[in-house]
């Protein structure tokens, strides 16, 4: 059967995930138009392909106790010098993710892994460039602010030409309340506005 490499992520949606990834791409970085913009739940994961029905499954789970939750990107951030990265921080929602990506990556699924550095939720912007063009990212970025209400998630599957394309995407369960409804509501795990 063979294995697939696999992730799992919350796309950054229109207009701003286009104009990031064209932003990526003008600091130089040649991987940016093969991966859609998005916040990691899952990196990069080699899987055995007869295993994708369980992994989807757990998936479904997982979304299906999951309710909608604010997002909100502003400012930058690095990784350097421990690994060569820049992007812009999850600003308002980084609970939702964390809690999310624990929920994806539970010992008792078929996902589960031990991740290599602490997670922490951001969406990269630049990645293994020169140091020049590390630093007109972060410089260029800073002031980089949007927002949107995330409603689900994606499983994404990276071609043997390096691109990721989706699988499938996955809808919380629940309705979306708005931000001015009211305070967050705890359930299923995830803050519910």
């Amino acid at each position: 059967m063979g294995t697939v490499t696999i992730g799992v992520s919350i796309a950054v949606p229109e207009p701003h995930g286009s104009e990031l990834q064209q932003l990526r791409a003008g600091f130089g970085d040649a991987a940016a138009h093969g991966i859609p913009t998005h916040v990691t739940l899952l990196p990069p994961t080699e899987v055995d392909s007869g295993d994708l029905p369980a992994v989807e499954g757990h998936l479904t789970e997982v979304a299906a106790a999951g309710r909608p939750f604010p997002m909100r990107l502003a400012g930058t951030g690095t990784f350097r010098p421990l690994s060569p990265v820049v992007f812009v921080q999850v600003a308002t929602g980084a609970e939702g993710c964390a809690l999310l990506q624990q929920q994806v990556r539970d010992a008792s699924g078929p996902l589960a892994r031990e991740l290599q550095f602490p997670y922490h939720p951001h969406v990269t912007v630049a990645h293994g460039i020169d140091d020049a063009a590390m630093d007109r990212a972060y410089e260029e970025l800073a002031d980089y602010e949007a927002e949107w209400i995330c409603t689900g998630f994606a499983l994404y599957e990276q071609g043997a030409d390096g691109v990721w394309r989706k699988l499938r995407e996955y809808a919380f369960g629940g309705a979306v309340v708005p931000p001015q409804a009211g305070a967050p509501l705890e359930r299923g795990g995830l803050t519910a506005y």
